[in-house]
């Protein structure tokens, strides 16, 4: 149980951080596109270099563990918003596992909200 608790924080951030980074990263290659699909949702196509900078920066902020608490709420707020506008579509059965998947992502990252970071973080919980 020790190690769960030493590492686990760790291991949770960055596999939350890397899915936020990853998904930032994919971006790059078509910002257009995903301006197109920010409209589609109702959203200015303007927000599409926020977003992907966004998810970046939190991605690699929670994969380093620093202003863990501060980000998790973002990501949290961020994950919401993206599962309501793109992705509740209660006759859709993908589409609901996709916002599911935003509030599973919320949930985890408010654990880090509340606990914090874990021991190996560039913040001190």
């Amino acid at each position: 149980m020790q190690m769960l608790t030493t590492f686990g924080p760790l291991v949770g951030r960055v596999l939350i951080g890397v899915l936020f980074l990853l998904a930032g990263l994919g971006k790059l290659g078509d910002v257009q596109g995903f301006s197109g699909y920010l409209a589609s949702g109702g959203l200015p196509a303007v927000l599409a270099w926020p977003a992907v900078i966004f998810e970046i920066v939190v991605g690699v902020l929670l994969i380093v563990g620093y202003q863990t608490r501060i980000v998790a709420i973002l990501v949290a707020a961020f994950s919401i918003a993206a599962g309501l506008l793109y992705h509740f579509a209660p006759a859709d059965q993908m589409q609901m596992a996709m916002f599911l998947k935003n509030l599973a992502i919320a949930g985890g990252v408010l654990m880090f909200a509340i606990h914090g970071p874990g021991r190996y973080a560039l913040d001190k919980a």
